[in-house]
């Protein structure tokens, strides 16, 4: 009797600490997101044509490898509480669309809210976690997406955690992301229970704006996300929302510091344009190998501002090997002078004084080395950005 006693409180033991699936995000994820075009206009011909273009265009092979519908995909439960697709829009169902997906050597992701209803009203998973998630699981998804809407007098931390229980029950690993817009400082508590978390409010396609919901652009968010990269690494990222490259409302300058300070982050690249119609310069934007491959480099570490001069940043994000990026930040309305000593700035900040090649990144081209200053001309809004490889 005893031993049955010991062996139930073990199995409650371990019932207890059921865990998320590990190892699936090292570096940070990389897809894209129907919501920053399409918002609930999305259907099943569209998604499928996006897939087709994330391989077509190179996306796939850059790195791009999830596809995740957004809020509207789904219209109600059916008499026993299953989640039922809007299957005028998706006729073939979402287990058909998820092999599809699969079939391009990609991965399929989905949206779910922790309320009552998403936020655009449609059936959230409150009460229906365990059994949405085996839906899920059922449809071979790859990637969960879970919005804090019509969620009332709800904890974070415990309706996130029932989510992840949920889906290692489930059986099938997803990803998942977090997205409570950091109201609740998921930094300091969601490491074991998703792989990334939103920081900030919902991002909007311009440079600085902020509307009525305290929604913003790039430039605020980033603001709103400097102080966190301590909390951040490998299958624990922070989140400050998706891309806006190649939508309407950003410059190509503005959209090239946009993709480089997310990638000095280590943010999560996932695409928000419509890759169907994406012109060449944002296609040669956001499939920059050597900035893609500063985003997931294996050390995990999200970049730090080590200098605010108002309108002038620089930022410095480690990388293995003990090698650095380096990203020159002008907001100003008015092209800035650089001459920067790199080399001082590495002895003071990081205690090493080796010499190190100085490679420009999105010119594709070394440019000298750390003995002498970086010079040049940061034009307004853009940035400058390098690599500092070992000789």
């Amino acid at each position: 009797m005893r031993l049955v006693l010991v062996l139930s409180f073990c199995f409650a033991a371990f019932t207890l600490q059921a865990q998320k699936f590990e190892k699936l995000a090292l570096t940070p994820p990389m897809g894209w997101n129907s919501w920053n075009k399409f918002a609930c206009d999305v259907d099943e011909k569209k998604i499928k044509e996006v897939a087709d273009v994330m391989v077509s265009s190179g996306m796939r092979d850059a790195g791009y490898t999830y596809i995740v519908i957004d809020d509207c995909w789904q219209i109600g439960r059916d008499s026993v509480g299953n989640i039922i697709p809007d299957l005028e829009r998706f006729p073939s169902g979402i287990k058909a669309l998820a092999d599809y997906i699969h079939s391009k050597g990609l991965k399929f992701g989905i949206y779910s809210c922790a309320g009552t209803q998403t936020c655009q009203r449609r059936p959230g998973s409150r009460g229906y976690e365990f059994q949405d998630a085996r839906s899920y699981a059922s449809w071979d998804v790859d990637y969960l997406k879970y919005d804090w809407c019509f969620t009332s007098t709800q904890d974070a931390q415990s309706s996130y955690t029932i989510m992840r229980d949920a889906i290692y029950k489930a059986g099938r690993p997803m990803i998942f992301s977090i997205c409570e817009w950091g109201y609740s400082k998921p930094w300091l508590w969601a490491s074991n229970v998703g792989h990334l978390w939103r920081t900030t409010d919902d991002i909007v396609d311009c440079w600085d704006c902020v509307d009525g919901r305290n929604n913003a652009g790039f430039t605020v968010l980033l603001d709103r996300v400097a102080n966190l990269s301590e909390y951040s690494g490998p299958d624990h990222w922070n989140d400050p929302d998706m891309l806006e490259v190649g939508n309407t409302h950003l410059t190509m300058s503005e959209s090239r510091a946009h993709f480089s300070l997310w990638c000095m982050l280590a943010a999560p690249l996932m695409a928000g344009n419509d890759l169907r119609s994406m012109t060449s310069e944002v296609k040669e934007i956001l499939t920059n190998k050597e900035l893609i491959a500063i985003d997931q480099d294996s050390l995990g570490k999200s970049a730090v501002k080590i200098q605010d001069d108002g309108d002038f940043e620089v930022w410095v994000k480690p990388l293995s090997k003990d090698e650095y990026a380096i990203c020159f930040f002008n907001r100003s309305l008015a092209p800035y002078k650089l001459s920067y000593n790199v080399k001082e700035m590495l002895k003071s900040k990081y205690s090493t004084d080796r010499t190190y090649t100085v490679r420009d990144v999105w010119m594709h081209k070394n440019v000298g080395n750390t003995n002498k200053n970086i010079t040049g001309v940061v034009a307004s809004h853009d940035i400058l950005m390098f690599r500092l490889t070992q000789n």
